[in-house]
């Protein structure tokens, strides 16, 4: 740092403010900075920071399940978020096990700035207990006085119950999510409410991690309750359920209509899903910027931001069969 100052003609606490608090600094300076830096292969000792200023430059982020194509964008709009402002990005996967995701994160506490918590499954004394020891930002769980981003696809889900009745659907299914999943108990509330206002009938097939598999097991059950559309939790279970049922000679949405959550699939599919929408890159923007921000002392515990969905109308939804 000192030959970089000495090469700028600036002091060492400007060269280090161009790299941690650029916007403290006149921009022509820190891309005066960054020019010579570059030229003589000066690269900030992340470690020696974090000994002397307590900072690590890291932000640990942990998700339930890496594989569901939920995550990976708001992983990505995160990762570019953090980038901004010169944090990298550690990634650990719970796998659906609180267990494992309390592991990650005691690992993650000694490297990192903040944590950023993704459909957290911890139990609430244990997201409270690390919040104390860190700057930390949780996205779809609802704990109060925790700076949170939720989706809310409560409504959306109703809005989809509503789309069925009004085709003519008497008897429909929802198909569960993860039991300690925040967003599964809103959107399972939802169905549930919109149905028993309406006086549908509504069947909850519980499922314990969503996936394409546990879809295709699901055809026979949804078959012999004799429902004629389901709402399922993700467009991942969705998919699985729709192939299931087309391998029975159900034909979609012919004989059976179908909803999705989270158009991560509904687009790619045949026939394209109806599903509800909701902005998983936004959500992951959003969360780093708040932990960024926390981290500096400037977003007050307790901020909450609500992120609004919408039911998207494609082909699996259609008239209620005639039976």
């Amino acid at each position: 740092m000192a030959d970089l100052a000495r090469a700028v003609g600036v002091s060492k606490s400007t060269v280090s403010r161009a790299f941690s608090r650029p916007d403290m600094l006149n921009p022509e300076t820190v891309d005066r900075i960054a020019e010579v830096a570059a030229r003589i292969g000066y690269r900030p000792n992340r470690a020696a920071r974090a000994l002397s200023t307590g900072r690590h430059g890291n932000i640990g982020m942990v998700v339930p399940d890496i594989a569901n194509p939920f995550f990976p964008p708001l992983i990505r709009a995160g990762q570019v978020e953090a980038d901004r402002s010169d944090f990298c990005v550690f990634l650990g996967n719970s796998d659906e096990d609180p267990e494992q995701e309390d592991r990650l994160v005691s690992h993650f506490l000694s490297q990192v700035s903040g944590l950023l918590l993704i459909a957290s499954r911890l139990d609430e004394d244990r997201i409270r207990a690390y919040a104390d020891l860190c700057p930390l930002v949780l996205v779809n769980r609802d704990v109060a006085g925790i700076p949170r981003i939720l989706i809310d696809s409560g409504p959306a889900v109703a809005e989809a119950v509503r789309h069925l009745h009004s085709l003519g659907h008497e008897r429909i299914i929802y198909v569960s999510g993860p039991p300690k999943s925040w967003s599964e108990q809103e959107r399972r509330a939802a169905a549930k409410a919109e149905a028993e206002r309406l006086g549908m009938s509504l069947t909850v097939v519980p499922v314990t991690k969503p996936a394409y598999e546990t879809g295709l097991e699901l055809a026979p059950p949804v078959l012999d309750s004799g429902a004629t559309a389901a709402v399922a939790f993700d467009d991942i279970t969705a998919h699985g359920l729709m192939t299931g049922l087309s391998h029975r000679g159900v034909a979609i949405p012919k004989d059976f209509s179908l909803v999705g959550c989270d158009d991560v699939l509904g687009a790619r599919t045949n026939p394209p899903m109806t599903t509800v929408t909701t902005s998983s890159e936004e959500a992951g923007r959003c969360a780093i910027a708040m932990l960024l921000a926390l981290i500096a002392g400037a977003v007050p515990q307790g901020t909450l931001r609500t992120i609004s969905t919408r039911l998207v109308l494609r082909g699996t939804t259609g008239p209620a069969p005639q039976r």
